[in-house]
C-alpha cells in the first residue's frame, strides 16, 4: 500500500455514458447482443473515462462507474435478495426551479440478502491494466441502501435497521477484500446525508419506517463500521442528490456538522458547494485537523463553465474556516449517478474537470 498523500483535484465517481453504451444496456435486456459483446462495450467506455480522467490531468481516477446503472448498484448486483420493478416505490427530485417532481425507485428487498460475489473486485482488477494512476473504487452508505426498503414488501422479511445492520456487514466484507486486493483509496457516496438536512426527505424516511433523528448517528456508525478495517485512503462524499440535472434536498450543513464531520473516521470529505441550497462555509469548522475538505464548486447540472476566478475566491473565502493546506477541489457530484447522466455535452464534462486540475494547479502548484 502506498504511502497516503494530499489529491488537490479529486474526482467523485461518475462519468456520462457514451451513446453505445446506452444503447448496448438496452440491447442486453431485450437479449439482442450478447454478453461477450455487451461486456467489450462495457470495457470500451471504461477504457475511454479513464482517458479522459487522464487527459484532463488527475491524479486518481475511476471507471466512471461504466457498469453501473445507479451509482450504488455495485452494490445491488454483488447480493441477492433484491429485485427489480417493485411497484409503490417513489422518490422526491426538484427540477432546478424548485418542482417537485415524483419518481419511482425500481428496485426494492425482498428477501433477506445474501452476497453472491465480492463488491467492485472485477471493476479493480480491470482499472489495474489499463492506468498507473491512483484508483479509486465509491460504494454507497449503508444507509442510501434504504432507498430500496419498500413499505409492505421489505418489511415482510426485515425491520428497518435490521436490514441496513445486513447491508453493513456486506459492505464491509466487501471492503476487506478490495483492501486485500490492494486498493488504495475507498470513497463512501452518501446523499443520505443530504437528504437528511431537507425536511420534505426527513418525513419520506419517516414513512418507509426509518427514524430521521437517529439515521445520521447511526449512518455514520455504520460508515465507520465498513472502514474500520481499511488502510488506505477513505473518503465521504455528501451531497443532495444527482440525476437529470435536479436534486433532492437543500439545507446547510450546519445540521449535521458536528456529528458527521467530527465523528466519520475517513481521511477526506467531498462537499458539495455548488450552489445557494448548500449554505456557507462556516460548518466547516468543526472540520477535525487530520481530515482534507474538498470543495465541490464546479456544477456537474448545468453546462455553464464556472470562472476561475470565482473558484479561486470561494476557495480563499473557506479559508476563512479552514487553513488553505487542508482543502482540495472537485465538482459537486458525478456527471451520471444514474446511467443517463446529467444534461451535459462531453465537451461540457471535459471543460469541466480541466477546471478542476487547472484551478487545483493554481492554488496549490
Amino acid at each position: 500500500m502506498k504511502t497516503k498523500r494530499i489529491i488537490r483535484a479529486d474526482i467523485v465517481g461518475s462519468l456520462l455514458r457514451p451513446k453505445k453504451l446506452l444503447q448496448a444496456q438496452r440491447l442486453i435486456k431485450e437479449n439482442k447482443i450478447s454478453t461477450k459483446e455487451f461486456i467489450y462495450t462495457e470495457d470500451d467506455a471504461v477504457r475511454k473515462a479513464v482517458l479522459i480522467q487522464e487527459k484532463a490531468g488527475f491524479e486518481i481516477v475511476t471507471d466512471g462507474e461504466m457498469r453501473r446503472p445507479v451509482f450504488c448498484h455495485n452494490c445491488v448486483d454483488a447480493v441477492e435478495g433484491f429485485k427489480w420493478d417493485i411497484p409503490g416505490n417513489t422518490v422526491i427530485w426538484f427540477d432546478m426551479n424548485g418542482k417537485k417532481i415524483i419518481d419511482p425507485v425500481t428496485v426494492g428487498v425482498v428477501d433477506k440478502i445474501r452476497k453472491v460475489h465480492d463488491i467492485s473486485v472485477a471493476e479493480l482488477a480491470f482499472l489495474r491494466g489499463i492506468t498507473g494512476k491512483e484508483i479509486k473504487i465509491t460504494i454507497p452508505s449503508p444507509t442510501m441502501m434504504s432507498y430500496y426498503f419498500v413499505p409492505g414488501i421489505s418489511d415482510q422479511v426485515y425491520k428497518p435497521m435490521a436490514f441496513l445492520k445486513d447491508v453493513t456487514k456486506i459492505l464491509k466484507d466487501g471492503v476487506s477484500e478490495l483492501a486485500r486486493q490492494g486498493l488504495e483509496h475507498i470513497q463512501v457516496d452518501a446523499p443520505d446525508f443530504g437528504m437528511l438536512l431537507d425536511p420534505i426527505q426527513q418525513n419520506w424516511f419517516a414513512k418507509k419506517g426509518f427514524d430521521p433523528d437517529i439515521l445520521i448517528d447511526k449512518g455514520v456508525e455504520m460508515i465507520n463500521e465498513v472502514l474500520e478495517e481499511f488502510p488506505g485512503t477513505k473518503s465521504l462524499h455528501i451531497c443532495r442528490g444527482n440525476d437529470k440535472n435536479r436534486f433532492m434536498a437543500s439545507g446547510g450543513y450546519g445540521k449535521i456538522a458536528e456529528i458527521v464531520f467530527k465523528n466519520s473516521n475517513v481521511d477526506r470529505l467531498l462537499l458539495e458547494f455548488d450552489s445557494d441550497r448548500t449554505g456557507d462555509f462556516s460548518p466547516l469548522k468543526h472540520v477535525p485537523k487530520d481530515k482534507i475538505i474538498v470543495l465541490g464548486l464546479i456544477s456537474t447540472k448545468t453546462p455553464k463553465l464556472e470562472k476561475r476566478k470565482e473558484l479561486i475566491d470561494k476557495i480563499d473565502q473557506a479559508t476563512e474556516f479552514v487553513p488553505i493546506e487542508r482543502l482540495a477541489l472537485s465538482t459537486q457530484c458525478g456527471f451520471a449517478s444514474v446511467a443517463k447522466g446529467n444534461d451535459l455535452t462531453f465537451s461540457d464534462q471535459t471543460k469541466k474537470l480541466k477546471l478542476v486540475t487547472e484551478v487545483a494547479k493554481t492554488v496549490w502548484g
